[in-house]
């Protein structure tokens, strides 16, 4: 009779997360629920990470990515990262759609991708951040588009006390 040997203990990380450990992937269905599933992960990440005051803007950002991944992959599933560097929370979202060889289908599709994109342009020019989009060099290819939101806009995001209104 063979016995398994026991699986080496790994202790768990007593590390409490933070802003800097903020790393996550997930894959999604390309379906209607998965903006809204996108939009929870990501508000427990942030409030994990002790990144309340970007709850905003970081899930506007997440919501209008994984909407427009939703509407151009051409597959059944599309990626999400979430990253937090350098002071930025960092969204990135990984779809199928190639990139088209005629150039004037690329830029007819690329003004349809901008178009889409409108509300997170919006988002990232009032956190002071950047966004876009282009072809994906990983080896499934199809198309990456991303949001960067530095931390000091995406607190400010929403605020109405900000920019001093006519009060």
């Amino acid at each position: 009779m063979s016995r398994c040997p026991l699986a080496t203990a790994y202790p768990a990380d007593p590390t409490a997360p933070s802003p800097e450990t903020l790393a996550y992937s997930l894959t999604l269905p390309a379906a209607l629920a998965s903006p809204k599933l996108a939009r929870a992960a990501t508000r427990a990440f942030l409030a994990a990470h002790d990144l309340h005051r970007m709850m905003d803007a970081g899930l506007q950002a997440v919501g209008e990515l994984t909407a427009v991944a939703c509407q151009f992959t051409e597959s059944v599933e599309f990626y999400l990262a979430l990253r937090y560097r350098a002071e930025a929370l960092r969204v990135i979202v990984y779809d199928s759609h190639p990139p088209h060889a005629h150039p004037r289908l690329a830029e007819e599709c690329a003004t349809r991708r901008r178009a889409a994109l409108r509300v997170l342009a919006c988002v990232c020019r009032a956190c002071d951040g950047d966004w876009g989009f282009g072809k994906a060099r990983e080896p499934a290819g199809g198309t990456r588009i991303w949001a960067t939101l530095p931390r000091a806009g995406a607190t400010a995001y929403g605020r109405e006390d900000v920019g001093g209104g006519n009060g």
